[in-house]
């Protein structure tokens, strides 16, 4: 491990009073940074020469991005009591024409496959909560398949909520291709409305039959949008960390999404820089783009146009997206689980009292290197469960997405927390000789979640699967302890050989491209599932519709899926085998 003291010099360091400057020249001189605008534009250049101005090599890249400029519009309930309530189309709707959509509103709770049971919805319009559970791009994906018309989203929040929301609701990830421009592209119309009209209509639907009238007024296409990028190398190995979050915006300040979130990324590479001498591994800094009106393009472009470098080349990735949203009071952080045990001890230094907790990391985000197999982590200020229950799981705030995104949604207090605890994890990831990973967690999820699709799995060989992955539980467990006996003679003698180290990392890395295209993603490492995807909540995605093995009949339908699920089980099982032997070749070459 890296000293304590060398920690606390880089925080010494830190400056919140530019992180403030770079805040508020952002909200105040460059709002409503739209992908595709002039607006957006200027913030990508600001963030390139305030990284310039401290002596960071930074690049602004253009490039084509199919990009989404939504209008306000109206959703008028037919059924009495007739009224006409404020909405904004969704993001990449589907238009519908100045004739607009008819039809019977039927309220579908947050709109997961689960909450369409018993209901009728085939060439009608849904109500759904805006929530991530799922995602808006979900819920639209979803809708589709069931045959709906149109889709109306009540904004989260408390009941006394009027703020009308901005958002996408195009699953495609990132610019579409030939095949997902035909197939996971929105097909319905979208519009958004506050929560106070949102829970009237709830309860006129639970009424009766209620009727309603919407125009989606919107406009999809290409434009140049554009992503900055910038540097700070290593002296010692062209390895190096990621460090990003999207710069583009919705209408307005939004200051928390995600001002914010870039003027730390400007602050943690100054002071980085300010140590380079001392880094092991660079710090590369990404200001996505069309994170908003694109469903992370920018993000997907820069891992696609990177791709060697990143995988060879990246250890880890860090988002900062939404930090210090007022009335926060707990830590969360969503990972891979190889990194959590690393990031837990640096919140134990700087978290304080709060309480902190970590959950399995979902490709959500511009979580765009999870294909790569690059582990990533997401660390911000969390509401308590009461209050996200009272508030319609309003876990970025009840303002997130609209025009009340202002400066005073973010606790400035809590967001000096927030950097040293982001300087924190940056310093240890680019400093520590052996890599900071831990897979004997990540085997044992493997183990878990095989031990539970055992059962219905019998029919395609998940026993064997099962097998292998509990002999990569006695690899990983076996590389753990090597690994951490190294770091405690590194420690000790600074001035040992680090080839130990290096033959260390390059197995961390190599098991890593394979673990988490396979925990975390269902098409896997070269391409992108849909935002949201349902299957993504679990682990080991292509294995999700195993379960429903057990209650299909022999016929067309179960042999079809048993050949979809053998194959994702070969996928399994090799690469549990690989990943063994990887590990276990390293700890030959270090002994």
């Amino acid at each position: 491990m890296v000293s304590g003291m060398s920690e606390t010099d880089l925080i010494s360091d830190l400056s919140f009073d530019n992180v403030q400057k770079h805040m508020e020249h952002i909200c105040l001189q460059i709002p409503s940074r739209l992908a595709g605008t002039e607006n957006a534009r200027r913030a990508a250049n600001y963030n390139a020469d305030a990284l310039k101005q401290h002596g960071i090599n930074a690049e602004v890249h253009d490039l084509p991005g199919l990009v989404s400029f939504p209008e306000p519009t109206m959703l008028r309930v037919l059924t009495a009591p007739e009224e006409a309530i404020e909405a904004f189309t969704c993001g990449h709707s589907v238009p519908t024409g100045p004739e607009g959509l008819s039809g019977e509103l039927v309220f579908v709770g947050s709109g997961a496959e689960t909450d369409y049971k018993g209901k009728s919805v085939a060439g009608k319009i849904i109500l759904a909560e805006t929530s991530y559970h799922p995602a808006r791009h979900e819920k639209l994906r979803i809708a589709a398949g069931k045959g709906v018309n149109g889709v109306v989203l009540m904004n989260w929040g408390g009941p006394d909520n009027t703020a009308v929301p901005f958002g996408s609701v195009k699953p495609a990830w990132g610019n579409p291709t030939r095949e997902t421009v035909q197939t996971e592209m929105a097909t319905v119309p979208a519009i958004g409305i506050a929560r106070t009209a949102g829970l009237r209509l709830q309860t006129q639907c639970e009424k009766g039959p209620v009727r309603v009238h919407f125009q989606a007024i919107v406009e999809n296409g290409w434009r140049d949008i554009q992503v900055t990028s910038g540097e700070v190398p290593s002296p010692q190995s062209d390895d190096f960390v990621l460090l990003g979050g999207h710069q583009d915006s919705w209408f307005g300040q939004a200051a928390t999404d995600n001002a914010a979130g870039n003027a730390c990324i400007v602050e943690l590479a100054r002071v980085i820089n300010l140590h380079r001498d001392k880094l092991k591994r660079g710090l590369v800094c990404g200001f996505w783009t069309a994170h908003e009106t694109g469903t992370m393009v920018g993000s997907s472009w820069f891992a696609d146009r990177n791709w060697d470098r990143l995988r060879d080349h990246g250890c880890a990735y860090m988002q900062i997206d939404q930090p210090a949203c007022v009335g926060t009071t707990r830590w969360g952080t969503g990972s891979n689980v190889q990194l959590r045990r690393f990031h837990q001890s640096v919140e134990a230094r700087h978290v304080g009292n709060r309480e902190y907790y970590w959950h399995r990391l979902p490709k959500g985000g511009d979580a765009s290197f999870m294909g790569l197999g690059i582990p990533s982590m997401y660390g911000i200020g969390h509401y308590t469960e009461q209050e996200l229950q009272e508030t319609g799981l309003a876990r970025l705030g009840w303002w997130h997405h609209s025009i009340e995104c202002n400066m005073d949604k973010i606790d400035l207090d809590f967001l000096a927390v927030h950097l040293k605890v982001y300087a924190g994890y940056l310093w240890g990831l680019c400093t520590e000789t052996v890599l900071p990973f831990e897979f004997t967690a990540a085997a044992e999820q493997f183990v878990t979640r095989l031990k539970e699709l055992q059962e219905p799995g019998q029919s395609i060989g998940l026993e064997g699967a099962l097998a292998r992955a509990r002999d990569f539980l006695g690899a990983a467990t076996a590389f753990d302890a090597a690994s951490d006996d190294w770091r405690k003679r590194y420690a000790q003698d600074t001035s040992l050989d680090e080839q130990a180290a290096m033959v260390l990392n390059e197995a961390m890395k190599r098991v890593n491209r394979l673990l988490i295209p396979l925990a975390s993603t269902a098409k896997g490492t070269y391409g992108h599932d849909p935002y949201g995807y349902t299957p993504q909540g679990s682990m080991i995605p292509v294995l999700f519709d195993v379960p429903q093995l057990g209650g299909l009949p022999p016929g067309e339908t179960r042999w079809m899926l048993e050949t979809e699920l053998v194959r994702a089980r070969n996928l399994v099982a090799d690469t549990m085998t690989d990943a063994a032997v990887t590990l276990r070749e390293a700890i030959s070459q270090t002994t």
